[in-house]
């Protein structure tokens, strides 16, 4: 990932763009309730959208037609929830593919499917289950982050296994292939993801805790919750 221009078959680049189509449009509702309801979050909507184009722009050459990078998108997640992450991954695998000629517009959909959706969910999932159980804030968005660009390559080379089959073992032989290869790569770059995205939020948390607070950013589990409802009867 990001999946290069042209190398898909065209069944496939289709399908994965009709499979993206829908999370997209429910992003961009996400995205346009969110702006219109809370326009002091532009600013951070943007931050988000750029962290994700600059470390997602960040290529190491790997698998043939595909390459290993960072993805950035578990911030956006955390902070926005996956629809709206689906709409900045979008924009962004759009802007490099015309502006940088990194990934393409025929696998565009094959690429959002697997950046700018799964990874999100993945790692949003991730994260709130271990918000859930009280896990601290950071331990949370490491977890979360590393998982999105984790999940994000798993789908990759499912793509790339799905349009290649090994001519002797079929889709899990060439699954086999693409996942090893990448791994090799990518393991150290979500980690290093990770610790990065744990910075950043930190960064945000000591300059931006007001906004932070409003997306429910620090809510965790039960004791969170409860203590939220005594705040909230009490100010009643």
């Amino acid at each position: 990932m990001h999946i290069a221009e042209g190398f898909l078959p065209p069944a496939h680049a289709i399908a994965w763009g009709v499979a993206s189509a829908p999370f997209v449009v429910h992003g961009v509702r996400s995205l346009t309730r969110e702006v219109r309801e809370n326009p002091e979050s532009t600013l951070l909507l943007g931050a988000s959208g750029a962290f994700t184009f600059v470390l997602s722009a960040l290529k190491i050459p790997s698998v043939t037609g595909s390459c290993s990078h960072p993805t950035g998108t578990g911030l956006g997640a955390i902070l926005f929830r996956p629809p709206i992450m689906a709409v900045l991954g979008t924009i962004t695998l759009l802007f490099q593919a015309l502006l940088l000629a990194h990934g393409g517009l025929t696998t565009l959909g094959a690429n959002v499917f697997s950046m700018a959706i799964v990874g999100p969910w993945a790692g949003y999932a991730v994260y709130r289950l271990l918000r859930r159980y009280d896990v601290p804030l950071m331990v949370g968005v490491f977890f979360g982050a590393f998982v999105a660009d984790l999940s994000t390559y798993c789908v990759t080379s499912v793509q790339l296994a799905l349009a290649f089959p090994d001519p002797s073992t079929g889709f899990l032989g060439a699954l086999g292939k693409f996942g090893s290869i990448f791994a090799v790569t990518q393991i150290p770059l979500a980690v290093s993801e990770g610790l990065l995205t744990v910075l950043v939020m930190r960064l945000l948390v000591q300059s931006s805790k007001g906004d932070l607070t409003r997306l429910g950013v620090f809510l965790a589990g039960r004791r969170d919750r409860t203590r939220t409802a005594e705040t909230e009867a009490v100010a009643r």
